[in-house]
């Protein structure tokens, strides 16, 4: 197992110097769920919630989320993201909707802590923006799916 890389050699927690690793193109893929009373799941379908298309809310701020991730995780480098998407699907046969959060660069280091970010923060936005009507929301599942470029190269789930 290597060793964590955000302890030194006496074990203090410490920025990782990468100013010496290659640019390179980098890509991480993150999912959420936020499952909830089949109610609320077809009020936010309808685009019939008080508070308008909540959505179109969780997607912004998981994009948002995305590009601040080095100001809310310790130790985070700041990233000139290339590509920040956010995809919200309802899934009406399990109460739920899946959040796919998906980050690109060219750089240094990679983007999977953006990416879980992306998702956790949509997943939170949904619930914020739907609390009044269902408290019981249940978010899950918040896991790196895949993850390109790097020294580690290719990585994806198995399914």
């Amino acid at each position: 197992m290597s060793k964590l890389t955000h302890l030194d050699d006496q074990g203090h927690a410490h920025m990782v110097d990468v100013s010496a690793k290659d640019v390179t193109y980098r890509e991480a893929v993150a999912k959420a769920y936020i499952e909830m009373l089949p109610q609320t799941l077809q009020l936010i379908i309808g685009g019939g919630h008080k508070k308008g298309d909540v959505l179109a809310v969780a997607r912004i701020a998981g994009i948002q989320a995305a590009k601040r991730t080095w100001e809310l995780i310790p130790l985070c480098h700041p990233l000139m993201l290339s590509k920040v998407a956010v995809d919200l699907v309802p899934v009406p046969e399990h109460n739920r909707i899946e959040i796919t959060a998906t980050c690109k660069l060219s750089g240094q280091t990679g983007v999977e802590m953006e990416a879980l970010t992306a998702a956790s923060v949509a997943a939170l936005t949904l619930y914020d923006m739907c609390k009044a009507v269902d408290r019981g929301m249940i978010i899950s599942g918040v896991r790196v799916m895949e993850k390109k470029g790097g020294k580690s190269g290719h990585w994806k789930v198995e399914e």
